[in-house]
């Protein structure tokens, strides 16, 4: 490596250092208040960020509070493919294959049909129903990541994040006592769990409360929803790609390169090669990589912007989040 190259890298990383700091920090903060009460990370994470978002104007931490939101995010989307494994689906037969594909397809297609009907934009319905359906605050990073950029993206995108945080957390509180109340199999509770909860920490919570075996029906069903995360953002960037690029920048691939890692370590982590040690490892690093960006995505908005969103995206949301519930529970009554 020459001179210039390492005193640009040199550069480079002094401009960067401060705000990947700063929303280290802020994520650092986030778990350790959602490891002592309990509540999600990501909105610790989203509301401890907002409170700092001073940082994000001119200051030092600038530049790098932006590379945060934009590439650690994308590190962090990349590194979920090593949750996943074929063996791991294939274990519980076709059927739950088929309801998985059925909800998430389902309940995008009419998120995006309401959202147009309550007059947002098509791009804001695949993204709250992406979020909803697959596999929450995650998934909604990761659309988002692939989407087109416009004027409203970012603030779409924290309140979708904070939207499915607060749903998914009364989904787990909920949802194991409407199990119990209908009298479903512990096989059937868990692919109720694990096909309705947003986020995979709550549907682990969920599941295991119930039993044993609940808890791993769901945690693979949970699984299944966060690999229908590759379509779906297949589906995102050739929409970007159509749009064409913005002046002065180059066409957007076909395929981000964060999809292409997500499933190379998937395929990787299907072989077995990989350690059970580096799986839970790249995990961690997935799970402090999204929560990192959460936080810098979060010091990037003022309160009030959010709090001007209005009532018709909070009633889009809940009604995505019913449709999914009362979906799944059709399609394990109708045999699925």
């Amino acid at each position: 490596m020459s001179a210039t190259a390492i005193a640009t890298l040199g550069s480079r990383s002094r401009t960067l250092l401060p705000g990947l700091i700063a929303s280290a920090t802020v994520a650092a903060a986030a778990t350790f208040l959602s490891e002592h009460y309990g509540a999600p990370v990501m909105l610790f994470a989203l509301l401890l960020g907002m409170s700092m978002n001073f940082l994000a104007g001119d200051s030092v931490c600038k530049a790098g509070i932006e590379f945060t939101a934009r590439e650690v995010l994308r590190v962090g989307v990349a590194l979920l493919g090593i949750r996943i494994t074929l063996g791991q689906i294939a274990a519980l037969g076709w059927q739950p294959v088929v309801m998985v594909v059925v909800l998430v397809v389902a309940t995008i297609l009419l998120s995006i049909a309401a959202a147009r009907l309550l007059g947002f934009s098509s791009l804001f319905g695949l993204l709250t129903g992406g979020a909803t359906a697959i596999c929450g605050a995650s998934a909604a990073l990761a659309l988002a990541a692939a989407l087109p950029a416009h004027a409203q993206k970012e603030k779409a995108t924290l309140f979708t994040v904070l939207g499915v945080s607060a749903l998914s957390t009364l989904a787990m509180i909920l949802y194991p006592m409407i199990a119990h109340a209908l009298g479903l199999t512990p096989l059937q509770a868990g692919m109720f769990l694990g096909g309705t909860i947003h986020d995979v920490a709550q549907v682990v919570g969920a599941g295991y409360s119930m039993s044993h075996e609940t808890g791993d029906s769901a945690t693979v069903v949970k699984l299944m929803r966060v690999a229908m995360l590759l379509p779906v953002i297949l589906c995102a960037a050739m929409i970007t790609r159509a749009r064409g690029a913005e002046p002065g920048s180059k066409r957007p691939p076909l395929l981000p390169w964060f999809a292409v890692g997500f499933v190379l370590l998937a395929a990787i982590n299907s072989s077995g090669v990989i350690p059970a040690a580096l799986q839970r490892a790249a995990g961690q690093w997935s799970q402090w990589c999204l929560v990192i960006a959460i936080s810098a995505l979060g010091m990037k908005t003022q309160l009030k912007e959010l709090a001007s969103v209005g009532l018709k995206p909070i009633l889009l949301m809940l009604g995505e989040t019913a449709f999914l519930a009362v979906l799944v529970l059709a399609l394990l009554h109708w045999g699925l």
